[in-house]
């Protein structure tokens, strides 16, 4: 055989399918990442609790779930669902409504009464978090959790942080948050409420507590210099939405002005609409591609009547009277004053311009550094300058919402366990995310999601009743079974069938499959016919063996 020969004989042999004596590559099971999976801020293994429900196995899917998030009736109200703003499902019709499984479940948990798991063994440590929001009460259960005994210091009347105060019931009902939160006691964590941690070294060790994680919310409103010749009433965001949540709101009059274009600002909004106002108007200096809100609070707000003033910004306030600046974006897309001013009348004005963390109680522990926004510096396993201090949530640079909150509780729980242990937490290698290009759905059957229902516009306005309804048992597993199990084999047996040798081999429910390479030729059927690239192809040159579950 010649040179020439031998050069085409490899040729073939690396392109080549390949059957029999002549395969050059070989199928693998392996594991990839769900992109929901990936953008959950929580870590929630989304994938594995839907395939839970899509079973009907609800109890089961809650307590995978809440392995990793132990608020689901919470985040399915309040979490802005990252996860499906990534779903591949997209690319067939709609996104699988993750959040809305996911409240189904939480609602039914409460109404069921189920519990976490306890802890197999106990530690003796003790630790100490300051704070009873979402960032803290994750922490502390996920250490309980992990063994330790946990007490949380909160300043305020109640637990929640900015839940409680910042979130209005008609988008988080107080029946459901409290009951999350009493189940976190119920598991072990004490809260003692109405304390304020002014000297923390002092009350770590006066407890003996042998770690601590601060947590505290951002419940400071940030400042704006507005000039004033007779300034009318001026309300922080923030102290109005605590006021109106705790039943006790200030008299706004019949037209209320708001500043700024987050989602803090719409709730205010809708709130000031709920309250009586007449007229609620968002003021705010770009436009909506800019505006921080999320689209779909933009869009609700709008639906209510609220009115929103892009590209102005208030230059002076004389009483009742506001006098703003148009402005016009600039070739970078930012804004710039035009000169032009208009007047607008309104009998309130709240400023939602943003809220800052109160972390000068810090300020005299050794060790510990602040940004320029006066958030705490942290390392990579959450802990401050401060041997043995740990912090998360809204208090360390980094964006902020509920959920991230929630993740922040856990991880930083791990590396305080890990601290307690004498140890250093890694987390295990990930798996490679699977994009919607790599699936093989040949079946591509159109589902559209099942939306929740929500009550009419009319009724909103009549008080704080939840907007947004649960999904019923039967649209709850319809939408479960939406889901692709992108990336991981959730035995459909089209392997199975579609082996021609009869090379692939049923291990049982939950055991998958197992090949027989004595008998497989490499054809590459069964990788074909694998809709969620649970397969793949292997030169037989390469290590076999994909990545392990």
């Amino acid at each position: 055989m010649t040179t020439s020969d031998l050069t085409q004989r490899a040729d073939f042999t690396r392109h080549a399918k390949g059957t029999g004596a002549l395969r050059t590559r070989r199928p693998e099971f392996v594991d990839f990442l769900p992109p929901c999976n990936d953008a959950c801020p929580a870590g929630e293994n989304i994938q594995a609790w839907l395939a839970h429900a899509q079973a009907g196995n609800y109890e089961a899917a809650w307590q995978e779930l809440v392995r990793n998030n132990p608020f689901p009736s919470i985040h399915g109200r309040v979490c802005y669902h990252p996860c499906e703003d990534v779903c591949n499902r997209a690319f067939t019709d709609s996104t699988v409504s993750i959040h809305a499984v996911e409240r189904f479940l939480g609602d039914l948990a409460l109404k069921e009464g189920w519990c976490f798991a306890r802890p197999k063994q106990q530690s003796s440590s003790k630790v100490l978090i300051v704070g009873a929001g979402p960032s803290g009460l994750s922490a502390a259960y996920h250490l309980v959790r992990l063994g330790h005994s946990v007490e949380i210091r909160e300043a305020g009347p109640v637990a929640g942080g900015m839940i409680q105060f910042g979130i209005p019931a008609y988008r988080m009902p107080r029946d459901e948050l409290h009951a999350e939160i009493q189940r976190i006691e119920d598991f072990g964590v004490k809260i003692t409420l109405n304390h304020r941690v002014d000297d923390l070294l002092a009350e770590k060790t006066a407890g003996g507590f042998d770690a601590a994680f601060v947590a505290v919310g951002a419940h400071i409103s940030k400042k704006i210099d507005i000039p004033t010749r007779d300034a009318g009433k001026i309300l922080d965001a923030v102290s109005f939405l605590g006021s109106a949540n705790e039943g006790a709101p200030p008299t706004l009059g019949r037209r209320v002005a708001i500043y700024g274009g987050g989602n803090t600002a719409m709730d205010a909004a809708r709130t000031a609409k709920r309250l009586g106002a007449d007229e609620a108007m968002i003021i705010y200096r770009r436009d909506r591609s800019s505006m921080p809100a999320h689209d779909f609070e933009a869009d609700e707000a709008l639906e209510e009547g609220v009115k929103i003033n892009w590209l102005r910004t208030i230059k002076e306030i004389d009483r009742a009277t506001f006098k703003v600046e148009v402005m016009e974006l600039d070739d970078d897309g930012r804004p710039q004053p035009t000169g032009e001013i208009e007047s607008l009348e309104a009998d309130t004005l709240i400023l939602a311009i943003g809220q800052d963390t109160d972390t000068a109680f810090l300020e005299n522990v050794p060790g510990i550094e602040f940004m320029p926004d006066h958030t705490v510096v942290v390392d990579e396993n959450m802990m401050t300058g401060h041997e043995g201090i740990f912090a998360g949530g809204d208090m360390v640079p980094s964006q902020r919402s509920v959920t991230i909150a929630v993740g922040h509780g856990k991880h930083a729980a791990r590396h305080i366990d890990a601290f307690l242990r004498n140890t250093t937490y890694r987390r295990k290698p990930r798996h490679a995310v699977i994009g919607h290009e790599a699936l093989h759905l040949w079946y591509r059957a159109a589902a559209p999601r099942v939306e929740q229902e929500r009550i009419p516009v009319a009724d909103r306005q009549k008080g704080f009743g939840e907007i947004t309804r649960n999904l019923s048992e039967s649209d709850a597993l319809f939408e479960a079974k939406r889901c692709l199990s992108c990336g991981n084999c959730f035995e459909c047996d089209g392997c199975f069938g579609a082996c021609p040798e009869k090379a692939i081999t049923k291990l049982g429910a939950g055991n998958r499959y197992r090949i027989d390479y004595e008998l497989c030729t490499g054809c590459a059927v069964c990788y074909e016919q694998c809709p969620c690239h649970a397969i793949e192809m292997f030169d037989e040159s390469q290590t076999v063996g994909g990545p392990e579950p």
